[in-house]
């Protein structure tokens, strides 16, 4: 116990040394020729000597005493300079301060004369032992007699310049309060306060934080402290003055219970720390705490850039695991103002506000949150964030708002001076009333959250129109392929009137109406709203084979010739079935009843190459430039346009292309190129 009382007392010494030395050199850094800075960072630097000191060599050392009356000193001094160059000192009425100050300085010097006088005295002589005594008492006065002075210098500071100071008055109490609990304890029960000066270490290292906090206005645009920092330091402040408070609580015990002191000092201990544990954690008190340190420490209660950052992060947070964006709105702005819970109400169909989503709202509420279109008009006119709390503005209200215990504040969400939505607050766990900041970064925070739904109903919107574009599309392409499957089976009819009897026509004619059946079935699927259509992905087929199976869907209906041969092409055989279905029914459509179509099959060396082929009408170079592959443009009469325009869709899906060459009254050639399945592929299909 003893060498890690030690070791605390000793580092937590060093500590402090080192922070106080710091603080001092930055003040003495900075370029400016005021008294008060010289004089604080004299203090700061004369403090951190006498810490350094301790550190080395202990309280028992001849010069520790001798230290802390300097240490006390400069601070006294520090103070009386601030007092006399600042808004008290301006003021007049200086004399119950002066008479402090001298009777301050009185007993600092006795009390140095003592400290030095008792240590060149033996130890067991009675002069020691009366001296000592009595330089204890003495520190206990100074002690007292230096709160009394910063209590004397703060109530003579003007109010409202009270905030420059009172986190160094309130450090300089902190220190002042403990020596004379110290030495209260040492003249009580000298044995047992090994503890607190090892302690003491630590507790000047957190007053350090503290009175750079003190100072900040005085390092304005050199040194910022975030609010974060702020509890954290204040948390651990607190801790500290806990154990100390544990610590001398115990010896407190110890001297009063007599007997008893064991079992009271385990009961009391106990009971802090369960208290502690129970307590501290809770919701309601780290709010309060949070408050607090906003309210005391900070001249705004948000901290804007930290909380306009945690906003974006949880409206944007991407991924599929994260919440619905309403969820995520009402989060965000549930947190600005530590709301445990949040409604979104957005715009309906009559005008007025029904029930979106919530976050962490609980009960049946969320199924009956509405409100009237005349409230929502109300509202999107004034665009004012209703206070829940006030009677007047909660009449005018629907019953399940006004009657809901939990319900704060409704911030109206306002996008381009329309109202979209609005969302509902929770009481936070420490309640208090709706100020100007909050109205304004409700206000603010609103229009955000309007712009954020705004662009993803927008989104929705698009979406919506897409789908339907998409539909549109497919529709039009499936009218296009129920054009040529009308073409077809006219073109059966007209046969059939001329080759009724041919036992072989009926069979082809039965095969080609079950063929348009089944076209027909395919085209309703590929219509359905489930459908993705999504083709197969390519992959090496024989065009040969295709080609013939097409060419014999039209055989008995219009002469087609297929020629030539070509390896494996990289291809989707359904759409390539459709590319040559269309280009072949338009080379048809443009030729005459004996003149066939040509389906001619080559390769080079990197693709595979399918001409259509027909002696037709033909088309003019600018109508193949500007309007062949252009959608709803035709030269045929009641044609759609669609086929060479889906056609080249499809190519290019595959990696292909489509060439067309046409002259009028000469025919054309429409020419479909796809890549060759690799040399590999094509082997190990042969074999």
């Amino acid at each position: 116990m003893g060498v890690l009382l030690q070791f605390v007392g000793d580092w937590g010494h060093a500590l402090a040394a080192v922070l106080f030395a710091a603080l001092g050199i930055f003040l003495l850094r900075r370029r400016e020729e005021a008294v008060e800075l010289r004089m604080l960072a004299g203090a700061l630097l004369l403090t951190s000597c006498w810490a350094l000191y301790v550190s080395f060599g202990g309280v028992s050392k001849p010069l520790s005493g001798l230290g802390e009356s300097i240490r006390n000193a400069a601070w006294l001094l520090a103070m009386f300079v601030m007092l006399r160059r600042g808004p008290a000192g301006r003021s007049g009425s200086m004399g119950a301060v002066a008479a402090v100050y001298a009777a301050t300085a009185g007993l600092i010097l006795l009390q140095t004369f003592t400290d030095l006088t008792w240590r060149q005295l033996p130890v067991d002589s009675d002069i020691h032992h009366a001296l000592v005594t009595g330089s204890l008492f003495l520190r206990m006065m100074t002690a007292i007699s230096c709160l009394l002075l910063v209590h004397q210098l703060y109530t003579a500071w003007p109010l409202r310049e009270r905030g420059r100071v009172a986190l160094l008055f309130g450090a300089l109490a902190a220190m002042w309060t403990y020596d004379l609990n110290l030495y209260l304890l040492c003249y009580l029960v000298p044995h047992r306060v090994d503890e607190l000066y090892a302690l003491r270490g630590l507790l000047m290292a957190l007053l350090a934080p503290v009175i750079a906090i003190g100072m900040r206005r005085d390092m304005a645009g050199r040194l910022q402290l975030s609010r974060a920092l702020a509890v954290q330091s204040l948390s651990i402040f607190a801790i500290a003055l806990y154990v100390i408070l544990v610590a001398a609580a115990a010896l407190l015990i110890e001297l009063i219970a007599g007997p008893y002191a064991r079992l009271v000092e385990i009961g009391a201990v106990f009971f802090t720390a369960v208290t502690a544990l129970v307590l501290l954690p809770s919701p309601q008190m780290r709010a309060l705490w949070k408050v607090q340190v906003a309210k005391h420490f900070f001249q705004h209660r948000y901290d804007y850039r930290t909380e306009w950052m945690r906003f974006g992060e949880t409206i944007g947070r991407p991924g599929e695991d994260s919440a619905p964006l309403g969820q995520r709105v009402a989060k965000a702005v549930a947190d600005i103002t530590d709301s445990p819970a949040a409604i979104l109400l957005l715009r309906d169909e009559r005008g007025g506000l029904s029930f979106e989503t919530h976050w962490n709202w609980s009960g049946d509420l969320p199924d009956a949150a509405t409100l009237p279109p005349d409230l929502v008009a109300r509202l999107e006119e004034s665009a004012w964030i209703i206070d829940l709390g006030k009677a007047d503005q909660a009449h005018r209200l629907p019953d399940w708002l006004r009657q809901d215990r939990r319900a704060w504040a409704l911030a109206p969400l306002i996008h381009y001076g329309r109202l979209i939505g609005a969302i509902l607050l929770a009481r936070p766990p420490v309640d208090r009333r709706l100020d100007w900041e909050d109205f304004d970064m409700l206000r603010a925070a609103g229009r955000q959250a309007a712009t954020y739904i705004s662009e993803a109903q927008g989104q929705q919107a698009l979406d919506d129109a897409q789908r339907f574009d998409e539909f549109n599309r497919r529709f039009a392409f499936i009218i296009h392929d129920v054009k040529n499957l009308v073409s077809q089976l006219s073109l059966l009819a007209r046969n059939a009137e001329r080759h009724a009897d041919n036992p072989e026509f009926r069979a082809d004619m039965v095969l080609t109406l079950r063929e348009s059946v089944g076209k027909m079935n395919d085209m309703l699927a590929r219509l359905s709203q489930h459908n993705k259509a999504r083709p197969e992905e390519p992959r090496p087929m024989a065009l040969r084979d295709l080609l013939d199976q097409v060419a014999r869907t039209r055989a008995r209906l219009h002469p087609v010739h297929v020629s030539g041969a070509a390896p494996m092409a990289v291809a989707d055989p359904v759409r390539v079935e459709q590319i040559v279905t269309h280009l072949m029914q338009n080379a048809i459509d443009a030729s005459l009843p004996d003149s066939p179509v040509e389906l001619r099959l080559s390769a080079d060396d990197r693709q595979a190459i399918v001409e259509i082929v027909d002696r037709g009408r033909g088309m003019s170079a600018e109508f193949i430039r500007r309007d062949l592959f252009k959608p709803f443009s035709s030269s045929k009469a009641g044609g759609f346009g669609l086929g060479a325009f889906e056609a080249r869709s499809l190519a290019e899906a595959m990696g292909g292309r489509i060439e067309v060459e046409s002259q009028p009254g000469a025919g054309s050639r429409f020419t479909l190129r796809l890549p060759l399945a690799p040399r590999l592929d094509r082997q190990e299909k042969a074999a």
